[in-house]
This record gives C-alpha cells, sequence and structure tokens, in this order.
C-alpha cells in the first residue's frame, strides 16, 4: 500500500498489511473490484432510498448509476448501499412514524462502514430529512441528489397538481360540484413519471431547502425527475463528493446556523410546507445548533410569497425550473440571505444567486408584485397551546385570520370519519373544528390529516373554508385554515385533551394568539379529571412501544430522545 495517499476514514480498514486488512478487502474484491481501488482513493458511499413501494424513489437505481460515473472519475471508489424507504403515499399508519427510524439506520450504516463521505439519495417527504438526520450524527463529508419532481399532471386540457387537486376535487365530488366518474378519470393524469409530488409539497419544499442550504448542487430543488438535466446533476455530484472528502468539508461545515436560517427564509419565499419545521428542528438538534421554534415565525413571516405554485398560487413545479428556479428566487431576497454561506459545489450561496436570472416573473413574482403578501410560518401560542402551534398563512383564507368561533371536537380521526357527513352534526361555517389524538405520541406519528375535510352540511352552503385545529399535521400539498402542531398534544396531556363541543376558542393570527375561552381554574380541573380516566398506553412491543415512550414533542422535532446529538464517525474497535 502506497505510503504517500491521503489519510481517508476508510484506510483503517482498507489500508492494513494484516489479517483484518485481509478480511476487509479480500471480501469486497467478490464484487471484481481490482487491487488498486483500495489503494488510497476516498471510499464514496451511495445511500439509496430507492423502492417499488416509493414512486417519489422509484428512478434512483438509475440517478446511483450516475453518481457513480462522477465518482469514479474522480478517482473514488463508490459503493452503494439501501436503506428503508419511505413511501408517503402507501405506508401505515404514516411516514413520519418511521422518519426516526430510517435515521437510525443511516446513522449506524455510515458509522459501521468504512465510507469516507455520503451521497444521499432520497426524495419523499421523510426520506431526506430522515437521511439527513443520520448523517448529521456522524458527520461526514454529504452530498443530496434529490429525485425531483413529477412532470406536471394533466386532465382535460389543465395542469392539476399533486395533492392539491386531489383535495379539491374530492371536496367538489362531496359538494355535488364534481361527477365521481369524472373524479377518478383525473387519477390516471396527476402522476405521469416518476418523481416527487409536483406542487410544492414537504418533498419539493425540502429538495429546495437543501438546495438554499448548500449541501446539493444547485437547482437541485426543481429540475424535473425525468429530465436528462437531473441525471448530469448526480453525476457532477459525485464528482463533488470526492472534492469534499479531500478538502474534508464536512456536513457540519455546511449546515451552520447561517445555512438554516437562509433555509427558514426559504420557506415564505417558495411557499414551502409546514412539515419542515419539524425537520429543521430535529436536524438542529443532531448537530447542536440553537433553533427554537419561534425562529421559524421570526425569520419567515416579513416575506412575502413571491413563487407563485401550489397549492399557495397557481403554478407547478417544472413552471418553476423553467422560470429560472430556486436560484432566481432567492435572488430577490439576497439582501435578507447570508450570502457568503459555503456550499458543496466550492462556490458560496452568494455567488450561485448572482448568476441567477428570472425567465417568467408570472411563475416567480418581484418583491414589488408577490404572489401574497403574507408567507412563512406563524407560530401561535395560547392557553390552548402553551408550547406552540404553527399556521401557514399563506394556504390560508385571509378572512379567517382573526375568528371566534364555537368548537365542534372529535376525539380522534375515526370518531371524525363517522360523523363528519352527518346530517344532524351541529356545526355551521363559524364553527371551529377540532380534532384530538393525531399528535406524535397519540396515533401514533402524527399523521397528515389536520386539513379535514369540511362537513358535507357546510360544503353544501358553498363554505370553501374553515378554522381547523389539531395535534396532527398536514400535507404540503394541502391548503385552507389549518392550525397544527398543538403542542403538547392531547395524548400527553395538553390542554387540547380537554376541549368539548360548544367551547369557544378565539384565533388572533396576527397577534399570534390562539385562545381557549376558560378559566385556567377550569382549564386545571379539566385536566385533572383527563389525567384520571387517561387510557393505558396501547403498545407494548416493537418499535411503536419504542417510539411512543422516546418522541419528542412537536416544537422539539418529533425526534427520539436518545437520538439528539451526534456519536461522531469513530469506531476503534474491529469485527474480527
Amino acid at each position: 500500500m502506497a505510503a504517500d495517499k491521503p489519510k481517508f476514514r476508510s484506510r483503517d480498514a482498507y489500508g492494513r498489511a494484516d489479517r483484518d486488512g485481509f478480511i476487509h478487502r479480500s471480501w469486497m474484491k467478490s464484487e471484481g473490484l481490482p487491487d488498486d481501488v483500495f489503494d488510497g482513493r476516498p471510499v464514496i458511499g451511495i445511500c439509496n432510498t430507492w423502492s417499488e413501494l416509493t414512486p417519489c424513489n422509484a428512478h434512483l437505481r438509475e440517478l446511483a448509476d450516475h453518481v457513480k460515473r462522477g465518482v469514479w472519475e474522480a478517482g473514488g471508489l463508490p459503493l452503494e448501499f439501501p436503506v428503508m424507504s419511505l413511501g408517503e403515499t402507501q405506508m401505515r399508519p404514516t411516514a413520519m412514524l418511521f422518519r426516526n427510524l430510517l435515521a437510525m439506520e443511516v446513522e449506524e450504516s455510515l458509522r459501521a462502514n468504512p465510507i469516507d463521505g455520503v451521497v444521499l439519495l432520497g426524495g419523499c417527504d421523510k426520506t431526506t430529512p430522515g437521511q439527513l438526520m443520520g448523517a448529521a450524527s456522524v458527520d461526514l463529508p454529504t452530498i443530496v441528489v434529490s429525485s425531483g419532481p413529477m412532470l406536471n399532471g394533466k386532465y382535460r386540457g389543465c395542469d392539476i397538481g399533486s395533492g392539491t387537486s386531489v383535495w379539491k376535487f374530492s371536496e367538489a365530488v362531496r359538494a355535488g360540484e364534481m361527477q365521481l366518474k369524472d373524479f377518478m378519470e383525473a387519477e390516471s393524469g396527476l402522476s405521469r413519471s416518476p418523481g416527487t409530488c409536483m406542487t410544492m409539497g414537504t418533498a419539493s419544499t425540502f429538495a429546495c431547502l437543501v438546495e438554499a442550504m448548500g449541501l446539493s448542487l444547485p437547482y437541485n430543488g426543481t429540475i424535473p425527475a425525468v429530465d436528462a438535466r437531473r441525471r448530469v446533476l448526480a453525476h457532477l455530484s459525485g464528482r463533488a463528493i470526492v472534492t469534499a472528502v479531500k478538502d474534508d468539508l464536512r456536513l457540519s461545515k455546511i449546515l451552520t446556523r447561517d445555512a438554516i436560517e437562509n433555509a427558514i427564509r426559504t420557506i415564505a419565499v417558495i411557499g414551502g410546507s409546514t412539515n419542515v419545521v419539524l425537520h429543521l428542528l430535529a436536524i438542529a438538534g443532531r448537530l447542536g445548533l440553537p433553533l427554537e421554534l419561534t425562529d421559524f415565525d421570526r425569520l419567515s413571516s416579513a416575506i412575502p410569497l413571491l413563487v407563485d405554485l401550489q397549492p399557495s398560487g397557481r403554478h407547478l413545479m417544472e413552471d418553476f425550473h423553467y422560470a429560472g428556479g430556486l436560484p432566481a428566487a432567492l435572488k430577490q431576497i439576497a439582501d435578507k440571505l447570508h450570502l457568503d454561506a459555503p456550499t458543496v459545489s466550492g462556490q458560496t450561496l452568494g455567488e450561485i444567486v448572482a448568476q441567477a436570472e428570472c425567465y417568467n416573473d408570472t411563475v416567480i413574482r418581484s418583491l414589488d408584485n408577490p404572489a401574497r403578501t403574507q408567507s412563512g410560518i406563524w407560530v401561535l401560542y395560547g392557553n390552548l397551546c402553551p408550547g406552540g402551534a404553527i399556521m401557514k398563512p399563506s394556504a390560508a383564507g385571509e378572512a379567517l385570520y382573526r375568528h371566534r368561533g364555537r368548537a365542534v371536537v372529535f376525539e380522534t380521526i375515526e370518531d371524525y370519519k363517522a360523523r363528519m357527513d352527518d346530517p344532524d352534526l351541529d356545526v355551521d361555517k363559524d364553527s371551529i373544528l377540532v380534532l384530538k389524538g393525531c399528535g406524535p405520541k397519540g396515533y401514533p406519528g402524527m399523521p397528515e390529516v389536520g386539513n379535514l375535510p369540511l362537513p358535507k352540511k357546510v360544503l353544501a352552503q358553498g363554505v370553501k373554508d374553515m378554522v381547523r385545529i389539531s395535534d396532527a399535521r398536514m400535507s404540503g400539498t394541502a391548503f385552507g385554515t389549518v392550525i397544527l402542531h398543538v403542542t403538547p398534544e392531547s395524548e400527553a396531556g395538553g390542554p387540547l385533551a380537554i376541549v368539548r363541543t360548544g367551547d369557544e376558542i378565539v384565533l388572533d393570527g396576527q397577534e399570534r394568539r390562539l385562545t381557549l375561552l376558560l378559566s385556567d381554574a377550569d382549564i386545571a380541573a379539566r385536566l385533572a379529571e383527563w389525567r384520571r380516566v387517561r387510557p393505558v398506553q396501547r403498545y407494548k412491543r416493537g418499535y411503536y412501544q419504542l417510539y411512543v415512550e422516546h418522541v419528542l414533542q412537536a416544537d422539539k422535532g418529533c425526534d427520539l430522545d436518545f437520538l439528539v446529538g451526534s456519536s461522531g464517525s469513530t469506531v476503534v474497535r474491529e469485527s474480527h
């Protein structure tokens, strides 16, 4: 073995002239690898969440091949390995339940194996956040290659969007405004290629945030999944990760507090998903970076919505990319960004943004002509949510920003489904729908059910939006005046647990207040009674039990308490 080669982490396995080195190299040579690939070149792990059960990620095997080309060209050894894939549209009870499990698998796969740097191949909503959480706790050089958005949906000559159009069409059927056969016909035209939702759902949002944080090459967030330029980006990422390893450009050198602040401001510009609040909090917790729920409101609420994209606007991800992509959007708020933040491309964010151009100002709007003046994430506090709750103003009805109404309470999602269309349901357009039992512990996993379909009784009156409150999440593709992530959740004994039908609730979005109109004494008495009769824990074994016992609340990112922080990449003991 040559002694003058750079010393990489993988050399502890492949660079030894002893029995252990023999074992590590010999078994790998069964894959047809020649002697010289172990002679000091960096080993690049390609962490792949490909799965046929995850349609967003169904093409990642092909992208992995393009990453490998770049790694080989740059003098590295690419080794692909699989990790758990989380298909948002397929998994029950919710993919969010398993995000932390994926993070555990990624972390231990990276730490246990002789890898010097990693390319994370993900896309579907929880895959990339889970991968980044795991990678952050190991802190190797890391680059993300996202799967990219699918092609625009098409139906009867019009563009339709993932999720967003489903929610609209479903409500139209229930209101008698659309025939069921027409609804079913739209199904085949919605998802026309591999890739993530082509609305600004969680996957597209997080892919854009990864780009804004400098963890991917430019345009990672917007290049369509089936566009040849997505394969080029993968190829170039393979080259870039080898350079990052040689420069010891670890994840923590890119993913700093400044990078996260850039991401939070990006949420407002693009009208991003509320789900990324949980993911960024969890990632910051892995890196030991200070980040509070209130930071999302403070950093984002003064920035208008500039990307006119569903569900907050009109267009879709293809349109966003052709209009100039994320760099062109960020150029509009350049003076509010940390432009000196480094990126894995070798350029600063400022250098990337300076080169950007906007080619369609109906998609990427200017500051003096925003799609909506209110954007970002509102963080609410009050006696109903002492740990906070969030709201996405760009997806809500402005007329409901301030609202007082009578609660109509549903104890579980099953209770809601059983009664939502009951003609005797005591509900009107001014009512506030309250859903319990859907937080991290209560469901478990905190599902995307917060954007409750409106009761048929009010739909028949032409009502299109109501205030809805829950400890659940909602899809990034969803819309409405929906208050989410109420903390503490009802299962944990938060005040949400004791709300009763008929109680009055006041939402004051502008003042960031959510108030249950009960005295402190009445709330305390109800909570004491709730604790006396609360149900016994339902889960007695396996991952469900582990999750429920250790999951943190939404204001802490819903990570498992024992996973917060980092163990690094050092492993001192051999396997034989």
